[in-house]
């Protein structure tokens, strides 16, 4: 058996090995846990605590659950809940290998430390202090021990909780390396609550919603003076509008007495002209157009016909016969 220090830098190497000062390791600053986007938009970054101080509650669990993508909080929530007996827990957890590991309390146990992370959550796989998991890892604090370890033979981590003094010795009778986490230089990894994050999430959506409202009516209001400024300061040319009204209005009615101008009697007269010059000579009117105010006609007649004079003045016989055995005729007016 033999108890280790956290110190990754040390591992495998000989300590009789001298080193210079050159090539010593640097001090490690542990990482602190920063306000996120909902902290700004709820106006709360102010007020996040990122110096925790180090606790071990006195009701700490832990397991693993299968990981199912994009459903880790609301699974390990639903484990941490069932094995405390309540839903007002604070978890944390990492994803390795397939599966979340996790380790929880009951919200009540943290009634007198609000503001505290648990250090042994620091040696949860993917975190600052874990090694492997052949490694058994330690905290101490005010007479409490607990010790983090995955079962050799089911591969089941377990966390043991009690008196230093009858735990620790209980679990360096094992057979195994032994690493004592130290908070001084490990990463910080703050508690998760479910509640909470819904609650401050509702209070950012609240937020954006005053925001949103704010600039809309901000930009309504700057709208309506700049239309009022713009209305009372134009000039208004009345008189250029009024000859320019008046001018169409001349034009519409002009076009409108030309409409009224109508060749329809002309045309009928010319009808029925064409009508009694045709019944003498036994023809018929077939078609009579007016376009662009000229008006052209056909008829047929017998093909005994020769004299276009009278109201068939400056006819033209056209060459052949129709079906009907009768010619046809045309002219213009």
């Amino acid at each position: 058996m033999a108890l280790l220090s956290k110190d990754k830098s040390a591992k495998g190497k000989s300590a009789a090995k001298a080193v210079s000062a050159t090539d010593l390791p640097r001090e490690k600053i542990p990482s602190r846990p920063r306000p996120g986007i909902a902290d700004y938009v709820a106006g709360e970054a102010r007020d996040f605590r990122s110096d925790l101080y180090p606790y071990l509650p006195s009701e700490l669990i832990g397991g693993s659950i299968p990981h199912i993508p994009g459903m880790e909080e609301e699974a390990v929530w639903n484990a941490a809940s069932q094995a405390s007996g309540t839903e007002r827990v604070h978890y944390t957890f990492t994803v390795d290998e397939g599966r979340c590991w996790y380790l929880a309390c009951p919200s009540s146990s943290l009634a007198s430390n609000p503001d505290s992370w648990c250090p042994l959550a620091a040696a949860l796989p993917k975190n600052s202090e874990y090694w492997d998991r052949e490694t058994v890892y330690l905290y101490e604090q005010e007479g409490m021990a607990s010790a983090l370890r995955w079962d050799p033979e089911t591969g089941r981590m377990q966390v043991f909780l009690g008196a230093a003094r009858t735990l620790l010795p209980r679990i360096q009778s094992m057979d195994a390396n032994f690493v004592t986490v130290n908070p001084e230089v490990a990463d910080i990894v703050p508690w998760r609550n479910r509640q909470m994050k819904t609650e401050k999430l509702g209070r950012a959506t609240a937020m954006i919603l005053l925001y949103t409202g704010l600039f809309i009516n901000t930009g309504a209001i700057l709208f309506l003076i700049i239309q009022f400024v713009v209305t009372n300061t134009l000039q208004r040319a009345l008189d250029k509008v009024q000859a320019e009204t008046d001018q169409v209005s001349s034009d519409l009615m002009i076009q409108a007495y030309n409409a009224l101008q109508s060749d329809t009697i002309r045309h009928m007269v010319r009808i029925q002209e064409l009508l009694d010059a045709l019944s003498k000579i036994d023809g018929t009117l077939v078609k009579y157009k007016v376009e662009k105010g000229r008006a052209s006609w056909e008829a047929l007649v017998p093909p005994s016909f020769s004299n276009c004079t009278d109201a068939l003045a400056g006819c033209q016989v056209k060459p052949g016969l129709e079906k009907d055995g009768r010619v046809r005729i045309s002219g213009t007016h």
